[in-house]
């Protein structure tokens, strides 16, 4: 049974599979995991009650056995789980969802005007993820792992990510909203419900993969910050 009061990055971390409910509730899980479930559910305008009896369906019904709770690896070891599950995949799908955004607001934009929103939020995302990538890559998981790693560059660099994150956090809340949900009209071409799809499993992705490194990796360097 799961408790009301337990934060909602808490709760992720024991139960991965809770995820998917938060985000289809508009729960920030990430940025936002210091709050409880109740809080959380307040903030949102959300009945605590139905979110709670999701999460534990979602519990119940998990197929398979849990996924490897990446509390028990080692730093190198969830940097390079960071880099190789959710690192690569936004390189890889970045450049695609780009264009093809591009593509339906020039095709359907008439029709539907907040498809030129959802393009431009796609923009500002690529724009903001591809140099926050590259200066993880570079310069924070590298100082991560040295024995004697100066202090300050760390806490600079932890301060930066976090700040970084709430601004994708908010972008993310944007594209939400103007997809409607990730809602495709019938009249909605092949390259329209694709987009919607990828940008869906896009969110699902950043996420799972800011709070790994909120809530996971960074409490192991600056615990107040992450907390």
């Amino acid at each position: 049974m799961l408790d009301r009061h337990e934060t909602v990055a808490r709760i992720v971390l024991d139960h991965s599979e809770c995820a998917a409910v938060f985000q289809k509730h508009r729960i920030d899980f990430c940025c936002k995991g210091q709050l409880s479930l109740e809080q959380a559910c307040t903030g949102r305008g959300v009945d605590p009650a139905l979110v709670l009896a999701d999460l534990e369906s979602a519990i119940e019904s998990r197929q398979g056995r849990p996924d490897d709770d990446p509390r028990e690896l080692g730093t190198p070891a969830l940097i390079g789980h960071i880099m190789s599950r959710h690192h690569e995949y936004l390189r890889r799908v970045l450049p695609f969802v780009r264009p093809l955004a591009q593509k339906v607001s020039r095709v359907h934009g008439d029709h539907n005007p907040k498809l030129r929103t959802v393009e431009s939020t796609v923009e500002q995302l690529v724009e903001a993820l591809v140099p926050h990538l590259d200066r993880e890559e570079q310069v924070l998981f590298p100082a991560l792992m040295m024995r004697n790693s100066d202090g300050s560059v760390v806490a600079q660099e932890l301060a930066s990510m976090h700040e970084e994150h709430l601004e994708v956090g908010a972008m993310l809340d944007r594209l939400r909203t103007a997809t409607e949900e990730f809602r495709t009209p019938d009249w909605a071409c092949n390259s329209y419900r694709t987009l919607f799809s990828e940008l869906e499993a896009l969110e699902a992705d950043i996420l799972r993969h800011v709070h790994l490194e909120n809530h996971v990796l960074m409490p192991r360097f600056a615990p107040t910050r992450a907390s």
